[in-house]
């Protein structure tokens, strides 16, 4: 659904975009400025249990960093580095995030089981990237899975802002729900990395062989 959405969102984002170049903003400086937005408010608000604020907050800078691929089609400045920056922070953003949950669970919010779980979307969310980022590296494709960043963030914020506001057991069922998803995805990588991988294998072997 959200891959359907982003030729319209990009769409609606173009004219901001434009207007960040007329003011000097580099693709790269959006990157930064909401990459540290996200972490900053991520590690401050959620350990002190400001869910709800914190999450309006996080969601705002997170926002803002989806503006640099906006910014740089109006500036033609899209780069290698770019992108690779752009993938970096994008890992430490959810980092932070789930490390303020953690945080808090451990500490104020006291559920040792949701505290294990977010430590599990946590490292499951690195490895559902992770994957992607290898097996392209191999020359493999590998965007399928049914939890990918922006659904996985999705999840979470709106999960973590609900319970902020009271309503009982989103926080739970959220992250249940994204660790699922996550795991899914997992496996859903490695699978078609295997596929494309021996595919290739294969292809090379029968073209070297006499």
């Amino acid at each position: 659904m959200l891959r359907i959405l982003r030729p319209a969102t990009a769409r609606l984002l173009t004219p901001v975009g434009r207007g960040l170049v007329r003011l000097g903003v580099t693709p790269n400086t959006v990157t930064l400025v909401g990459t540290a937005g996200v972490v900053v408010s991520s590690l401050v608000f959620y350990p002190l249990g400001h869910l709800y604020i914190g999450t309006i907050v996080i969601t705002f800078f997170a926002l803002f960093d989806m503006l640099d691929g906006a910014v740089a089609r109006a500036s033609a400045g899209s780069s290698a580095w770019g992108a690779f920056l752009d993938s970096t922070l994008d890992r430490l953003s959810d980092a932070a995030i789930f490390a303020g949950l953690l945080v808090w669970l451990i500490g104020g919010g006291r559920d040792e089981t949701l505290a294990w779980l977010t430590l599990f979307c946590l490292i499951s969310g690195f490895g559902v990237s992770y994957i992607k980022a290898r097996a392209e590296s191999l020359g493999a494709n590998c965007d399928v899975g049914v939890a990918e960043r922006t659904e996985r963030l999705i999840l979470v914020l709106v999960a973590v802002g609900l319970h902020g506001l009271g309503v009982p057991y989103v926080l739970a069922a959220g992250l249940w729900l994204l660790a699922l998803l996550s795991a899914v995805t997992v496996v859903q990588r490695l699978v078609e990395t295997r596929i494309r991988l021996t595919e290739a294998d294969r292809t090379t072997t029968e073209t070297e062989t006499p």
